[in-house]
């Protein structure tokens, strides 16, 4: 059974929550501070965090932020919620490493709806019978969750491996930002699709030799991304 640690001060929203999720099959974990919230993930490690943003003590971008640096919780799929409307508060908290969020007030169906679908890719068999990608200097090992460049280690969330992942396996083709939420994340945003830039944002930090001029993740634009391997000039 599948666990979740979800961070919430507010009793009524934690119950709601832990409702949902344990009908939906969940066991549930629930801490009401940031403070304890890093510690609890380190020592229950849990299959996913559900995080409120507005917390006593630590507040959930300090407790995203310390979950990343830690290597025991670094690549722990993340869900955030928030009750702000602002864009940059989201976009900070994907920035931070958070995989997606949902603004309340939220419907628990939407809540548990992503949740699964952020398990579904993090637990899914890493490898699929495709335990390497490797072209030019990128090299990834699927059935061991590592990314190396250039022989050096990268440190990838789970959602930014991904990410990756189906870049590679997509490689030369042109993916939309609405083909890459539902392949990726598991289903459709009615909203936009800011989360999929930041992701690309956040990948291309620690896979390009200057983000600032991508030449592997290039923009096509007014359609999405692409993997130009061209630029690396690898093979499969």
């Amino acid at each position: 059974m599948p666990r979740i640690l979800v961070v919430e001060d507010h009793t009524d929203i934690a119950d709601l929550i832990r409702h949902a999720l344990e009908r939906a099959g969940y066991g549930v974990d629930h801490v009401r501070t940031g403070d304890r919230a890093a510690e609890r993930a380190r020592e229950s490690k849990p299959d996913a965090v559900v995080l409120d943003l507005m917390l006593p003590g630590l507040d959930g971008f300090q407790v995203c932020q310390a979950l990343r640096r830690d290597a025991v919780t670094a690549a722990l799929p993340i869900l955030m919620l928030t009750a702000r409307g602002e864009e940059a508060d989201r976009v900070r908290g994907l920035e931070l490493g958070a995989d997606d969020y949902v603004v309340k007030p939220f419907s628990p169906k939407e809540l548990v709806a992503r949740v699964g679908a952020l398990l579904r890719r993090s637990l899914r068999a890493p490898g699929g019978g495709r335990p390497m990608l490797e072209y030019g200097p990128l090299r990834m090992d699927l059935d061991r969750h590592e990314v190396r460049l250039d022989g050096e280690e990268v440190r990838l969330t789970a959602k930014e491996f991904l990410l990756l992942q189906y870049l590679l396996e997509h490689r030369g083709r042109v993916l939309s930002r609405d083909l890459l939420l539902t392949d990726v994340w598991g289903y459709r945003y009615t909203g936009g699709t800011r989360t999929i830039d930041v992701h690309i944002r956040r990948l291309r930090r620690r896979i390009e030799r200057d983000d600032s001029e991508p030449e592997l993740i290039v923009t096509v634009r007014g359609v999405g991304y692409m993997f130009d391997e061209r630029r690396l000039g690898g093979t499969s």
